[in-house]
């Protein structure tokens, strides 16, 4: 563990576990639990309460009351920097979520799920294993994700789907007008994958790329 942490009452801590620096840990959070695998050999010693392939936490996040983030199964469970992760949240096993990530209160995120830099999911959103939320990505409340979710994307509903550019997002992180401009018509209605990997701009490339990738895995 980092310089400048602060950790609530009844917070539960398992490792193998790194946390970097200034974070602010809430009251009931557990982190370092075994991942949630029905054949996993969970310890039965009292002096080795956790198990799995380990978690890392980076610096200046604020994980709030009764989350959970579980160990990893296959790899590490990861959480980046600057993460704002609500009350009652789940991060189940080897999930990845990249910096400035915003969970709201109840999101669930099943195992190796992968959520984008900015990405920004709603009121009890709820996502499938190994789906993928690219960056900059807005998922309403209530959502249910079964499907990966381009960059900069807005959507909702169960299953969610694609209803709109993040327009307010894009601005926000100072995206210039013209990919603004640009990717409001690709993210309209009839959303086609095709047209945003054709009409990527070199601000959008990166992230493109991550989910091409997801997308193809």
């Amino acid at each position: 563990m980092g310089a400048g942490n602060t950790v609530g009452p009844f917070a539960v801590i398992t490792g193998p576990v790194q946390i970097g620096d200034d974070n602010w840990i809430g009251a009931g959070v557990v982190i370092g639990a075994p991942p949630e695998v029905r054949s996993w050999d969970h310890p039965r010693d009292t002096s080795a309460l956790s198990s799995g392939n380990g978690i890392r936490i980076g610096d200046r996040n604020v994980v709030r009351e009764y989350a959970q983030i579980h160990q990893g199964w296959h790899a590490r469970t990861t959480i980046g920097d600057d993460a704002f992760i609500m009350n009652q949240v789940y991060v189940a096993h080897d999930c990845t979520l990249g910096d400035g990530v915003t969970l709201a209160s109840s999101v669930l995120l099943a195992g190796h799920v992968r959520i984008g830099d900015g990405a920004n999911l709603g009121l009890g959103t709820s996502v499938h294993q190994r789906r993928f939320v690219g960056g900059g990505a807005m998922v309403g409340m209530g959502s249910v994700v079964t499907r990966d979710v381009p960059p900069w994307a807005k959507v909702f509903g169960n299953p969610a789907k694609v209803r709109g550019a993040n327009v307010v997002g894009m601005k926000r992180a100072g995206l210039p007008g013209e990919v603004v401009s640009a990717l409001v018509p690709i993210y309209s209605d009839g959303f086609d994958p095709a047209r945003l990997a054709d009409d990527t701009s070199d601000e959008l490339a990166v992230l493109v790329e991550q989910w091409r990738s997801a997308t193809a895995s």
